[in-house]
């Protein structure tokens, strides 16, 4: 046996990627976590600079050891980062960053793990990029004028990148109301919002106890996506929680425009109307996933690997941190101990 095979390779040293570590340290596995990124964190540190989670402190614990802030606290981004590294610290779980992977190939019982400065042998590949990977945008964007400043949600960092003059928002999620909010605050900008107006909105705090406590308490977040209820709220239109959707759209400086159909120059052509003053657009749009590395993977018709709770269709290949992988908490801080735990009782079995 090749002395430098690994037992396995976690790809990706976000929360998904980290609660997996911690199990493969109790089950003194040989195995490595590579990450893209600079630093662990990164990839929450590269996003707004005023985003903090939706979820209070009792409700983001990684297997092993609890987020240290106080309870009913919302952790900032930065926060999140410095938790992430000292959980590193505290397991001494070994961390290759600055490391893409460019593909993941089967050779008969092993795989091969591809990146720019080589290749890695190992039994097993976990892959934990969680679920997103390609900002995307709409085709009508090229179309707008150069002098438009446009960036997506995933490089915003602050209102101090914008330039002057109106902006736009397009995306009516939480990341789309977080900004729409954060540009129309202080009143000074005109801001058009292109996104459902319609969506609900949930409190952080209810009858004096916390949202996620209540959503705990009724079992939302247990329900999996096989069971009627599970895809009941799989299907629906999901809510955006600790926003007031309902304060920001009646601003005097925002104005609500349906949806973005096309771009020419400096006219952007909305449902409502056409605008030709906006100076800085936000595209709040989501992303894509991206798995074409992986070779021999089957994916769904969203083109998310086929897996059940984690277990692809290629022996030795797993998967931590994917939308709905098992309940509506599987892509989340709090969420990913559970799945965690359930991949480890399936590889301690092997």
């Amino acid at each position: 046996m090749n002395s430098k095979m690994l037992d396995y390779v976690i790809i990706g040293g976000a929360q998904a990627g980290l609660a997996m570590a911690y199990h493969l340290k109790q089950m003194n596995k040989k195995f490595i976590v590579l990450d893209g990124e600079n630093e662990i964190g990164a990839s929450w540190l590269n996003r707004w600079d005023s985003l903090k989670l939706f979820t209070p402190t009792e409700y983001n614990h990684l297997p092993g050891l609890d987020f240290d802030a106080p309870k009913n606290h919302y952790p900032s981004k930065f926060e999140v980062a410095n938790y992430f590294k000292n959980y590193v610290d505290k397991f001494e779980i070994p961390v290759q960053l600055n490391t893409l992977v460019t593909s993941v190939k089967k050779k008969e019982k092993t795989f091969c793990v591809e990146h720019k400065d080589g290749v890695i042998e190992t039994k097993n590949v976990i892959v934990a990029t969680g679920p997103f990977h390609i900002p995307y945008t709409p085709p009508c964007h090229v179309k707008a004028s150069d002098s438009i400043l446009q960036m997506h949600s995933n490089y915003y960092k602050g209102i101090d990148q914008l330039q002057d003059g109106d902006a736009l928002v397009v995306g009516g999620g939480d990341s789309g109301y977080q900004i729409l909010n954060e540009l129309s605050k202080d009143g000074t900008r005109k801001v058009y919002f292109s996104g459902d107006t319609t969506v609900k909105s949930l409190p952080q705090n209810f009858l004096g106890k916390t949202l996620w406590w209540w959503f705990t308490k009724i079992g939302f977040l247990s329900y999996n996506k096989y069971s009627w209820i599970g895809k009941k709220i799989n299907s629906s239109t999901q809510p955006v929680i600790g926003t007031d959707v309902k304060g920001i759209l009646a601003r005097e400086n925002v104005f609500p425009v349906g949806r973005t159909k096309d771009a020419l120059k400096e006219k952007i052509f909305f449902e409502s109307k056409n605008v030709s003053t906006i100076k800085n657009i936000i595209w709040a749009t989501g992303y894509r996933p991206n798995f074409s590395w992986i070779e021999g993977l089957e994916l769904d018709a969203d083109n998310y690997p086929k897996n059940y709770r984690g277990v692809s269709n290629i022996e030795g290949l797993y998967f931590m941190g994917l939308p709905w992988m098992y309940t509506r908490g599987s892509a989340t801080l709090g969420g990913v101990s559970k799945d965690a735990s359930y991949l480890a009782g399936i590889m301690s079995k092997k």
